[in-house]
């Protein structure tokens, strides 16, 4: 049974599209700004957080900016990769760190419901 939602959808990405990309990048930017800061406080001020905590975060936060950019050239790996990369960003500085952190809430409700919004109308043009 062939779908007829969205039929006069085009691939080309709109303003709107854009727009919440760039919202997905600005909070994805916030929580790597945390990340740094954490990391230069550890090495200025001698805080006891292992130097394998800052290898695992940076990691994430480089696959949730690859989802983005996956996203961008739409790529259906992005979309399911971004929000699992979140939600492990946000567990493991729960885990390790004790630390609520609101930039990956904030970025998590931008994605359910903006992006999505979004997303969702040019999902027929992802790979």
């Amino acid at each position: 049974m062939e779908n007829e939602y969205f039929k006069e959808e085009t691939p080309e990405k709109g303003m709107g599209f854009i727009c919440s990309l760039i919202g997905l990048l600005i909070f994805t930017v916030m929580g790597i700004g945390i990340d740094v800061d954490q990391y230069l406080q550890s090495t200025e001020k001698d805080i006891a957080i292992p130097q394998w905590y800052f290898f695992i975060i940076f990691m994430i936060d480089a696959v949730i900016l690859l989802s983005i950019l996956l996203i961008y050239f739409y790529r259906k790996a992005g979309a399911i990769i971004y929000p699992l990369a979140t939600i492990a960003h946000f567990m493991v500085h729960m885990y390790f760190l004790d630390t609520f952190l609101y930039s990956d809430v904030t970025a998590l409700f931008v994605f359910t419901g903006v992006a999505m919004l979004a997303i969702i109308p040019k999902w027929q043009f992802f790979k």
